[in-house]
């Protein structure tokens, strides 16, 4: 029962996928009917030039995003965790951090991921209405940026609850600023948190829709935006190929990210227990 259920659910996600990989080699217009093999949907793809800027825009707004939001998340979940006032619980800084101001401000940092992106999208367009910017790349680089910072902030929070804290105390006290603390001792051990955040931000930055018709403008095209608004006169096997060239991108990305975390695990062995103070 267990195997039947697992392949029921693998099915319903990757059948999907092999018919749009299947039918973009389809001769014929209609997905519905089969006119044999053919490559022109792929020779009409990489011919389409207002396709690509589309997919320019697309890798540069969800590069700089999440670069962004790398960085506010990161220090945001440092600043709510690590910079929390104990030596004086009872300071007007400890009431703001940890009481009830504090846990708002927290609220409002991940509120992003759970309002709905329609509402996002109109709250943004009347922002960036009201400060009068014109819409374009920067709007968009503001938008995504805003929603997935708290990606990156519940990430790194998590992996930093994880964390000793004595560890950069101890750099502190052999003399490190504590900007080099910050560099060398506890940014090496939220790298992780933070790649992980960043990869998830640029996915969600990637594929958005709803804000991004909000707050784009009429000489800025995102592939996401041409793809929708190419379905309304139907999906042609173009779209199809362009689908199948992002997807076996994809895979390879994630087929070399695991051959680099083979390799980095074999040229740093775990030490046998016991063995670990031995030197040679």
């Amino acid at each position: 029962m267990r195997k039947a259920y697992i392949a029921f659910i693998l099915a319903v996600m990757y059948v999907p996928i092999v018919l749009v990989i299947l039918y973009s080699f389809n001769e014929s217009r209609f997905s519905s009917v089969w006119g044999g093999f053919s490559l022109s949907w792929y020779r009409d793809l990489f011919r389409d030039r207002a396709m690509f800027n589309a997919l320019m825009n697309s890798l540069v707004l969800a590069t700089v995003s999440s670069l962004l939001a790398a960085v506010f998340g990161t220090l945001g979940a440092v600043g709510r965790v690590w910079d929390r006032p104990t030596d004086r619980p009872g300071s007007l800084k400890a009431k703001l951090i940890n009481g009830r101001p504090g846990k708002i401000l927290e609220y409002l940092a991940i509120l992003p991921i759970m309002t709905p992106e329609i509402i996002m999208g109109m709250v943004l367009l009347a922002f960036f209405s009201f400060l009068g910017f014109p819409l374009g790349m920067l709007t968009l680089i503001l938008a995504h940026t805003c929603f997935c910072i708290p990606y990156v902030y519940l990430l790194v929070k998590a992996r930093l609850a994880g964390l000793d804290r004595s560890l950069t105390e101890a750099a502190r006290n052999l003399g490190a600023s504590p900007a080099r603390a910050f560099r060398d001792v506890m940014l090496p051990l939220l790298m992780p948190a933070i790649i992980s955040g960043v990869l998830l931000s640029f996915a969600m930055s990637f594929d958005d829709v709803i804000i991004s018709i909000f707050v784009t403008g009429p000489q800025t095209n995102t592939l996401p935006i041409r793809i929708y608004t190419q379905i309304k006169t139907g999906v042609t096997p173009k779209t199809n190929a362009l689908c199948s060239l992002l997807f076996i991108v994809t895979i390879l990305l994630c087929i070399l990210s695991t051959a680099v975390s083979r390799i980095r695990s074999s040229d740093n062995p775990v030490p046998v227990k016991g063995t670990e103070d031995l030197s040679v």
